[in-house]
């Protein structure tokens, strides 16, 4: 039941291909080079021995039967798109080693008890319509109505750009998984960080995703002339903004502690007139929390925004708006998968650290639906989301390993210990 090593590396190098020509790599959810690369996928898919669809969420799903159906199914997978000039394994890595996974245990020629599922979620990341993780959240009944009213520049309707993936939005009125259908789902990742790598460890044992909150932030002033305005007189909007970036720096490493994780991130500004030769009347900050606790989240902007009015907004004459972009809450691994995987990598000889996840993942949505759990493997010098990310081929093939290690297990376990881990 061992894996092939040259038959998964060989589908990294080939699905890599189907980039931007001169963007590596760049391959955007619902483009035709997207499309292109999921038909490759799905062929692949089927000549591992898996039945495959799409679901009414544009989620390409690989199944192979297993033979207890009352056992439910043990499903893995993760993402194929890309941010622009994004990484080379980022998502990838999920899909290809799960179907190697799969296709490994069903060449063992034993039927695993549970039906297994490799999936490729549709747009996981950042999509053109301003709403990540789609096809996740359209398989967990999260996907609600007035996101797919969303457009991109074009005017396409996100609903639209389902459709054209071969879904059916006009079904997603809730989750498209029954109560009690999934017994556990379990995601190979990049860490897209330096934990793994700078300690010199082979596999991380995800115990949670973090939950992320946004906000825009918009600092108003006057706008004058930069040449005829005194300093004194000046109600600079972008010079208190660049205040309140520092502050949401100094705020975060406050906060952060050995015992929780907690980053701030203010990573777009906008500014009016936006003029060489104009004192900025106005200033957008995006800001980005992220951490493991929700009271972490709940209680980091209050402070922040009250230290703004009584530090900036007084003293220069500005005023503060705030306006909420999105939420989502922090997300627990189910412990019995986590030990799992933690039992499957001692079992191979890896070592591993359990350590959450500072990035969000389609496995926060599939724990609306099941047991989750995430594994990790090191990426060179922590990069991702950008056309350096690279990882080793032997920890490509040691997180394939582990994963169907992973896989194996749960399958002998009973469905109900699984399925009461939620």
């Amino acid at each position: 039941m061992e894996l092939s090593e040259n038959r998964l590396l060989q589908r990294l190098d080939r699905l890599s291909e189907f980039t931007e020509p001169g963007r590596p790599w760049t391959r955007r959810a619902f483009t035709d080079r997207y499309a292109s690369a999921r038909d490759w996928l799905r062929k692949e898919m089927e000549q591992a021995g898996l039945t495959t669809r799409i679901d009414a969420g544009g989620n390409l799903i690989g199944t192979l039967a297993g033979s207890e159906p009352g056992a439910g199914i043990l499903a893995s997978g993760s993402h194929i798109d890309t941010v622009v000039d994004g990484g080379r394994y980022d998502g990838i890595l999920g899909v290809v080693a799960a179907l190697e996974a799969v296709q490994a245990i069903h060449e063992a020629g034993e039927t695993p008890r549970h039906t297994l599922e490799v999936i490729d979620f549709l747009s996981e990341e950042p999509s053109d319509y301003g709403v990540s993780c789609v096809g996740s959240r359209a398989m967990a009944g999260n996907l609600p109505a007035d996101l797919l009213e969303y457009t991109n520049s074009s005017g396409e309707r996100l609903g639209e750009a389902i459709r054209r993936a071969g879904g059916s939005p006009e079904k997603l009125d809730g989750a498209l998984r029954r109560e009690g259908e999934l017994s556990g789902f379990l995601e190979l990742h990049i860490e897209q960080g330096r934990v793994l790598e700078s300690s010199g460890t082979q596999i991380g044992v995800v115990t949670n995703i973090v939950g992320i909150r946004r906000y825009e932030i918009i600092i108003s002033g006057r706008a004058d002339h930069s040449g005829t305005t005194p300093m004194n007189l000046r109600q600079d909007a972008l010079v208190g903004a660049s205040r309140i970036v520092e502050r949401v720096n100094t705020q975060a490493k406050e906060r952060q502690s050995s015992n929780g994780y907690l980053v701030a991130t203010v990573g777009k500004i906008s500014v009016r007139p936006d003029a060489a030769n104009a004192v900025p009347g106005e200033a957008r900050l995006t800001v980005e929390v992220r951490s493991d606790s929700q009271d972490r989240l709940d209680n980091f902007l209050e402070p922040l925004i009250k230290w703004a009015e009584d530090a900036v907004c007084r003293n220069d004459q500005l005023r503060i708006e705030v306006r909420p972009l999105s939420a989502s809450h922090p997300t627990d691994c189910a412990e019995p998968i986590v030990n799992t995987v933690a039992e499957a990598a001692t079992e191979l000889g890896f070592s591993s650290m359990k350590m959450p996840s500072g990035a969000g993942h389609d496995a926060a949505h599939m724990a609306r639906l099941c047991p989750t759990g995430m594994l990790f493997v090191p990426c060179l010098d922590g990069r991702s989301h950008c056309p350096e990310e690279s990882i080793t081929m032997d920890d490509a093939l040691n997180g394939a390993r582990v994963l169907r290690r992973a896989l194996l297990s749960l399958d002998c376990t009973a469905p109900q210990g699984v399925a009461q881990a939620k």
